[in-house]
């Protein structure tokens, strides 16, 4: 995982300082799973690979805690669709992932 990217409980986000800019990605967790609700990575940043950098280190930050994953955001989402290596982790329709 990626040591810059810090989880900020308080504002339940996933932040990554890069270049004076801030990149988040925000959640919502329930018992047994994490909803990733919206991605934002500023204009300054497009381009440079940040929301990819995120999305794994969030991803892989689910795996360690052995969540299961709900992909609301549409980022997110698109992001685990190229890259099945996360498909373990998507919520099956038989698992119960809690409210959102």
């Amino acid at each position: 995982m990626d040591p810059q990217v810090r989880d900020n409980a308080a504002l339940r986000r996933y932040e990554l300082d890069v270049d004076g800019f801030t990149a988040f990605v925000r959640y919502r967790r329930t018992p047994g799973a994490i909803r990733f609700i919206h991605t934002e990575v500023p204009e300054g940043l497009a381009g440079k690979g940040v929301g990819s950098s995120l999305a794994r280190h969030v991803l892989d930050a689910a795996r360690a805690e052995a969540l299961h994953v709900v992909p609301v955001c549409p980022f997110i989402a698109a992001w685990m669709k190229k890259h099945p290596e996360y498909d373990d982790l998507l919520v099956s329709a038989g698992t119960r992932a809690g409210g959102g």
